[in-house]
């Protein structure tokens, strides 16, 4: 059982453990900020996925970034 949870969601375990454990090391480390855990925790689930789906995890970043290009076109000469 558990070594097909790992198999199916692996990437997804992976990734949320080591948000959670950079988490913890900025709670420990100073002041810490509860929506910054979150965010650790939602970056790590979400390359975890994107590893487990065998997709590239900063496709969205760069539809992002082409996208912001193409909107600021309009502004250069």
């Amino acid at each position: 059982m558990w070594r097909e949870l790992w198999t199916v969601y692996g990437g997804r375990i992976t990734g949320v453990a080591a948000a959670l454990f950079l988490g913890f090391i900025y709670l420990f480390a100073g002041f810490w900020d509860m929506l910054f855990v979150a965010l650790l925790l939602w970056i790590g689930y979400y390359v975890g996925k994107q590893r487990d789906l065998s997709a590239d995890p900063f496709q969205m970043w760069q539809q992002l970034v082409d996208w912001l290009q193409r909107r600021w076109r309009m502004f250069r000469r």
